[in-house]
């Protein structure tokens, strides 16, 4: 009896050998990390949040972006000299600022975004990139200009000369000012000259960018007309007089040399070519001409009167036209 008990205590004891575990490893918290990635913190519901803890949507301006903004929006000072050459003091009055922005808008223009005639000009712009335009005259410049928040100052410096036309006769022989204009174009070329100034009176002085133009000079309205190339130099007056090979001309129909002027007569100047350069009605007109050979037509009634004369250089002179001659 004894020894079954015995053996059925053997063979328990052996079964249960068999299903106990076998020793384990202990595996560290490194290893463990290193096989199993952390998994993402889960995202909070936005609704479920109270509203003082809703997290900002991506876009919308928060308090510090206010405030960013507008510093960086905020119009800044802006001050703006201009001076003739580098040495030279600040222009004080003449001027005309435009500033522009940089941006064309829908027609392809850019924008006018302030303008003064100070000439020290003190405007307010909001930070950003500019083209600021100065004109002094006709002389002018154009600039990029940058504005940052704080004070903005810049000096521009246009370069300019003036210039002052007059003319004469050949001979020294005065002209009414009346009977002058000038044109002003670009120098260069014919083809690409552009036109500066135009119907400038004598004496008058007309500020320039400093350069070469070409000037035209009007003599009457026909074809007494001088041309010249110009020099302007920065910081300098030019006196300049054109002289022109032309003469006043007035015309008269008598019945004898040195007889009273007809009434009520239709005039016609031709050139030596045929060109017909003049025509009036009256008793006494006058013109200006070129050097050459004319012909004057004088009709009054159904009666036709002429005679050929010559224009030289010099003095007004009076051409009579003789009835008596067909």
């Amino acid at each position: 009896m004894r020894l079954r008990q015995k053996l059925a205590l053997l063979i328990v004891l052996a079964f249960a050998g068999l299903a106990a575990p076998s020793a384990v490893t202990p595996v560290s918290a490194q290893e463990a990390t290193a096989e199993m990635p952390p998994m993402p913190r889960p995202r909070p519901d936005p609704a479920m949040l109270p509203p003082s803890t809703t997290p900002p949507v991506a876009g919308t301006d928060t308090p510090a972006t206010d405030a960013i903004n507008s510093v960086t929006s905020a119009p800044q000072p802006v001050s703006l000299t201009a001076r003739i050459t580098p040495e030279g003091a600040p222009i004080p009055d003449g001027l005309v600022w435009r500033i522009f922005d940089t941006t064309p808008d829908a027609s392809g223009e850019l924008a006018l975004v302030a303008k003064s005639d100070e000439g020290a000009a003190k405007i307010e712009l909001p930070p950003g990139e500019y083209v600021v335009h100065v004109a002094y005259g006709r002389a002018q410049i154009s600039e990029t200009m940058s504005v940052v928040p704080g004070a903005n100052e810049k000096s521009f410096v246009l370069e300019a000369g003036a210039l002052r036309l007059n003319s004469a006769v050949t001979g020294d022989v005065p002209i009414p000012p009346s009977l002058l204009r000038f044109d002003i174009f670009t120098g260069g070329d014919e083809a690409n000259r552009t036109m500066i100034a135009e119907g400038l009176l004598a004496n008058d002085i007309i500020t320039l960018n400093a350069g070469t133009y070409h000037i035209i000079s009007h003599f009457g309205d026909i074809n007494a007309v001088v041309r010249a190339d110009l020099r302007v130099e920065p910081g300098q007056l030019t006196d300049a007089t054109l002289y022109h090979h032309a003469a006043q001309v007035s015309f008269k129909l008598v019945s004898e040399e040195g007889g009273e002027a007809i009434a009520d007569v239709e005039w016609t100047v031709k050139t030596s070519d045929g060109a017909t350069v003049f025509t009036n009605l009256g008793a006494f007109p006058s013109t200006v001409l070129a050097e050459g050979d004319y012909l004057v037509l004088a009709k009054q009634g159904e009666q036709v009167f002429n005679r050929e004369f010559q224009v030289q250089a010099g003095s007004p002179r009076e051409i009579e036209v003789l009835t008596s001659v067909y």
